[in-house]
């Protein structure tokens, strides 16, 4: 009888099955929220009571039934069942639904050797009262379903072998502003509020590192890791060492291989022949595989060599199911350098020379820094007979780096010389050699002799995003960005350095990168398509893409007067007062009118005066777990679905895009879209005002073209315009026949795709 049935509470303890405790359960989820029903989701459950089941059983089939119910008619689903998650997690990490005192939970966790055991020295007995009494636990309630699963899976702190969880989402988010402005003197406690209120409320996301780690122990949060190696033997093993240490410490890493010398290259002065560049490939995969990130996966990279390299037509295809375990490299992604002068080959139908690197003396240098220079030299060395070359048609080079690019999705592109010109570095002093595994990242970097070499160069990216979706005005950008670059500036001291290279080069030159979630949000409600934006429309975006830059750039300026520039500043155009919109192509006033609405000459004569704080201070990262956390749509992707599904480690998570009753016809769906190019207009405008890149994807939907083939002109074509308007680095290539990002079919789904998550090193 059901009133005989009796249930195992998580102490281990029993007591009388209560149905009414049950319901009132489901209705306090439902409390509020339109369009649901508790008694749907009591039919959905199908609990089949039995003595001494669970409660924890019994909420989980709860949790679950409410999130098969999740839709875009019903999408109310998505927070009763986030609700019904924030019930469970609190009666799993207090025992209770009630919520400690932020004293005593910051005692607790401390005790149990989870958070840095300084928090308690930081912060007297009334300023965690205060604390305390502004902590606003309701604002767990309004996170979504696809949220909630992600808190729980990946972000709160808990025993990643027991599985034991230590916090709820409003604390951590309150212990992250806490550590962050703990050494601020004046104001402490309303800049933790204020920083906290925007993380919170989904103003600012930030990335997996900071919202998985800091407040433990685990010192390091930079996402992105770029190293560079020579051609030594030194050098290569120093890079396989800095890998292995970062790998370890969640990080991806951005590879710079290209100085490498060709299979067959004399060496010890001819005593032997060079095994070529693969067997070293080879070496920084295991490295790269040594570790996994936190237990949860693999390490990832992306490795990056110029398209002139002498064995490029064999490491073109390193990433494909073809050939053999010898000659395939497939643990690894690539991205391919090219500069003005490989375009231009291909408008003339001319060839692409192929050299070793060392068999070219001031080339690799040259094809970064100065074009005309490397114009001057590849000639020069295309005419001398006894270098070592090969000459391919530039058509046949770019079709075959794009056959690949679309076949395994992982093969990505660089403009370097974009990338020195429009960054804001001063490439003669700080050239960009390389990009970090997500490709979005641009900064200097200097070989290593060893793992200890001081005069080496590791550069590290510490992340963020401001969610375009909480935007109404371009003046609200201020706020955001003035938290974002105050906390991650404070980041940068607070976190720990595994290697002396990346230490010195963070202190010296304090990168940031801020980027952007919930585009495709933002378009929609302002009426705007990807696929057939406006001249208007990109004016809009233009006015507000302007006063997102302008205030990140204010936010550090600001910042050098308060406690010094970085060192290294006039290794930057900001120390010149010259800013990404006064170096960008000028093609892309084509797209929108390059008028102004704020006081750059103003802010550039401070610049000149004061220096800046910060070396980079944007990059558009992927976001797909940020995004998940503010329910907000993935950076400036548009969606592949009104409810898309996610699988992750954590199982299949359905995840709705913001207001999706209201602005269900509005939403330009990827796989709507007959062309990349209305995308690569926005992401045109987006980098004029960016001093790093961004994570481009290009997509293709097969079905809108002939045969369902996408014709390598039409690819090509992108490139070039891709070029033409100043892209720096091309990041996914998508089709929706399967191949790049893995889209599965699972017609009992009702969004009919998966999408696969990646790995999220680099990604917030």
């Amino acid at each position: 009888m059901i009133n005989q049935i009796q249930v195992t509470k998580r102490d281990g303890s029993r007591e009388p099955l209560d149905l009414n405790k049950f319901h009132r359960v489901v209705a306090w989820a439902c409390e509020g929220i339109n369009g649901v029903s508790e008694s749907e989701i009591e039919i959905r459950s199908h609990i089949q009571f039995y003595n001494g089941i669970k409660t924890s059983d019994i909420q989980e089939t709860l949790i679950k039934a409410a999130a098969d119910l999740i839709s875009e008619d019903t999408p109310g689903y998505q927070y009763v069942a986030g609700r019904l998650i924030n019930y469970h997690l609190r009666k799993e990490v207090y025992g209770d639904f009630n919520i400690p005192h932020l004293r005593d939970h910051i005692r607790n966790v401390v005790s149990a050797s989870y958070y840095d055991k300084d928090i308690e020295e930081w912060y007297s007995a009334d300023d965690l009262d205060i604390l305390n009494s502004y902590l606003d636990h309701k604002r767990d309630f309004s996170i979504a379903y696809v949220g909630m699963e992600q808190f729980r899976g990946k972000y709160l702190i808990k025993n990643r072998v027991s599985g034991h969880i230590y916090e709820t989402p409003q604390m951590a988010y309150m212990l992250i502003a806490m550590v962050l402005f703990r050494n601020y003197k004046e104001d402490r406690l309303k800049w933790v509020k204020d920083l906290y209120d925007a993380t919170s409320t989904f103003e600012i996301s930030l990335p997996t590192p900071i919202m998985a780690g800091l407040r433990s122990p685990q010192k390091q949060f930079s996402s992105c890791v770029l190293i560079e190696t020579t051609d030594s033997l030194d050098s290569i093993n120093a890079t396989a060492s800095s890998i292995v240490k970062y790998v370890s410490q969640k990080a991806g890493i951005g590879i710079g291989a290209g100085r490498i010398r060709a299979l067959g290259s004399p060496i010890r002065n001819g005593d032997a022949t060079h095994t070529g560049v693969i067997p070293f490939y080879k070496h920084f995969q295991s490295a790269v595989k040594s570790c996994s990130q936190g237990g949860v996966r693999g390490g990832a990279a992306t490795l990056y060599y110029p398209i002139w390299h002498l064995e490029v037509e064999d490491l073109l295809v390193l990433k494909n199911n073809k050939g053999t375990e010898d000659n395939r490299i497939r643990g690894l992604d690539y991205g391919v350098q090219f500069n003005k002068v490989m375009y231009e080959r291909l408008l003339t139908g001319g060839n692409i020379t192929l050299f070793s690197p060392n068999d070219v003396p001031d080339l690799y240098d040259a094809f970064f820094i100065d074009v005309d220079k490397f114009r001057e030299l590849y000639e020069k060395y295309e005419r001398a007979p006894r270098v070592r070359k090969k000459s391919i048609p530039a058509i046949d080079l770019f079709s075959a780096f794009m056959q690949e690019r679309k076949d395994t999705g992982r093969i990505y592109l660089q403009n370097v010389d974009h990338a020195n010109d429009h960054g804001s570095f001063i490439k003669e002093l700080a050239p960009i050699r390389q990009s970090n595994l997500c490709s979005e990242i641009d900064l200097p970097t200097k070989p290593l002799n060893d793992i200890n070499d001081p005069e080496g160069e590791i550069s590290l990216c510490t992340l963020a995003a401001i969610n375009w979706g909480k935007i109404r005005d371009p003046a609200d950008f201020e706020r955001p960005c003035t938290l974002a670059v105050r906390a991650l500036d404070e980041l940068l001291d607070y976190q720990d350095y595994p290697v002396l290279a990346a230490k010195n080069s963070t202190m010296a030159r304090r990168p940031l990168g801020v980027g952007i979630i919930n585009l495709a949000y933002w378009l929609s409600r302002n009426d705007l398509s990807y696929q057939s934006i406006s001249a208007d429309g990109l004016n809009k975006l233009h006015q507000y893409a302007e006063a997102w830059s302008y205030y990140l750039i204010k936010a550090s300026i600001d910042l050098a007067k308060e406690k010094g520039p970085c060192t290294k500043w006039k290794e930057t155009k900001y120390g010149e007062g010259i800013f990404p919109i006064d170096t960008y192509k000028r093609d892309v006033d084509e797209l929108a009118a390059a008028e102004y609405k704020l006081p750059w000459g103003e802010l550039a004569a401070t610049a000149r005066e004061v220096g800046i704080r910060n070396s980079t201070l944007m990059a558009l990262m992927p976001s797909e777990t940020s995004a998940q956390i503010s329910n907000a749509t993935n950076g400036i992707e548009p969606p592949r679905s009104l409810v898309s599904v996610k699988q992750s480690k954590d199982g299949v998570l359905k995840q709705v895009v913001p207001e999706v009753r209201r602005l269900k016809k509005k939403y330009d769906l990827l796989w709507d879209q007959k062309t990349p190019e209305g995308y690569l207009k926005i992401v045109a405008i987006l980098q004029k005002f960016i001093d790093q890149g961004i994570s481009v994807n290009t997509s293709y939907n097969p079905r809108f073209y002939e045969d369902e083939k996408i014709p390598m002109s039409e690819m090509i074509g992108h490139l070039l315009m891709f070029y033409k308007y100043g892209g720096k680095q091309l990041y996914y290539f998508n089709t929706y026949d399967g191949a790049g990002e893995i889209d599965i079919k699972q017609p009992e789904l009702e969004a009919g795709k998966i999408d696969d998550e990646d790995c999220e090193a680099c990604k917030i």
